[in-house]
């Protein structure tokens, strides 16, 4: 810990300097990660080798979590889980990569997952514990409007939301219910309706979590939390509607894991009674490469990575291997070039940088940097 303190004063001090408001940094790639204990963001800013340079973080609010870049990368935001149930916004500055607060509005519930349309004129929430999604406006000047457009009640523990690369149709994963709901997105009046059919039903104890779409749109690609298995969907172009193609392990052959649960959410006489979750799996968070050729998830329980080769005429994925990363991992992100992978662990003191190989999709471990309590998601902008 002493060395690590001893580094982020050393580093931080130049890094600043660079970043903020001082010479250009010398790349123009940037890090961010939301610390849930701390209640701030760390920066940082990515050279062209992968190495990162430390940058100011900047104090939000009480148990920060999911963070979103507008399609432009002029604004980040970030919403704390902690009442009342906020999302700041932040624009960035695409020279030195410095976070300058633009505004605070509430959002109709506690969300673990945001994202924006393809315009960037809405953002869409998923809440967990409140079993719904929401829409709200945002304006020109990034700000987010106090009310929303839409608040929609779905299945169990609604985990996330996004839309499609059309801007057409938005999904949302509810984990507790085994469901993948499916909208139509009107992206000029920002509202979602029910596609027909509104629901593709998974398999029991699935958990969808998160999810990735193909850059051709072709694909979908679900993440189960209690399985850590990701299920490809066939996008029909037309429609927007789902069809399962396979689903593949995450999990190394000698892994003596056994099925998760849902956890949190639950309180009062429904509640599960308590039970041991140490050899649970808990898988959290899905990537794919921007060229689509490797997709990745995070384990959280066993602290690793696991990767895949995509085939992108089928869908079909294959597993390649798990590696070894930052404690208890629930955020990571892949730079917009798809050379790096950078990994955060809620329970870790660091956050790691991975080169991707880019022919077998291997991840090598280049470095680690001091991170914040609670690390648990990151997001990466470039302005190469």
């Amino acid at each position: 810990m002493e060395a690590f303190a001893t580094l982020r004063r050393g580093i931080t001090v130049a890094a600043m300097t660079s970043m903020l408001g001082g010479a250009p940094a010398l790349a123009a790639t940037f890090v961010y990660v939301s610390n849930a204990e701390d209640g701030d963001i760390s920066s940082f800013g990515m050279q062209p080798d992968g190495k990162l340079l430390p940058g100011a973080r900047v104090k939000v609010a009480s148990v920060l979590m999911p963070m979103a870049v507008s399609p432009d990368r002029r604004f980040l935001y970030v919403a704390s889980r902690s009442k009342p149930f906020s999302v700041h916004v932040y624009s960035i500055n695409p020279g030195t990569g410095a976070l300058t607060h633009v505004s605070t509005s509430p959002t109709a519930d506690s969300f673990p997952y945001i994202s924006l349309d393809k315009t960037g004129r809405f953002l869409l929430g998923a809440s967990y514990g409140g079993h719904l999604v929401s829409v709200n406006a945002v304006g020109a000047d990034g700000r987010v409007a106090s009310e929303p457009l839409q608040v929609i009640p779905v299945g169990r523990n609604a985990h996330s939301i996004r839309v499609d690369e059309t801007n057409s149709y938005a999904y949302v994963p509810t984990l507790g219910s085994d469901e993948m709901f499916q909208f139509s997105f009107d992206a000029k009046s920002g509202r979602l309706s029910s596609n027909t059919p509104a629901v593709y039903l998974m398999k029991p104890t699935t958990g969808p979590r998160h999810f990735v779409t193909s850059g051709d749109n072709r694909f979908l690609y679900v993440l189960s939390e209690l399985q850590a298995t990701v299920t490809s969907f066939a996008l029909d172009a037309k429609t927007g509607l789902l069809n399962e193609v396979s689903a593949a392990s995450g999990l190394p052959p000698d892994s003596k894991l056994a099925p998760g649960a849902p956890r949190g959410a639950v309180s009062g006489a429904n509640a599960p009674p308590p039970r041991n979750t140490d050899n649970d799996i808990w898988a959290a968070d899905i990537h794919l490469t921007p060229n689509g050729r490797f997709l990745y998830i995070s384990e959280r329980t066993s602290s690793t990575l696991a990767g895949f080769s995509v085939d992108g005429a089928s869908g079909k994925l294959s597993y390649l291997s798990s590696t070894p990363t930052e404690r208890q991992p629930r955020g990571f992100a892949i730079d917009p070039k798809g050379r790096f992978l950078v990994a955060a662990g809620e329970k870790s003191e660091t956050i790691s940088v991975y080169a991707i190989d880019q022919t077998s999709g291997a991840l090598k471990l280049l470095d680690k940097y001091p991170a914040g309590k609670g690390a648990n998601w990151v997001e990466i902008v470039s302005f190469d």
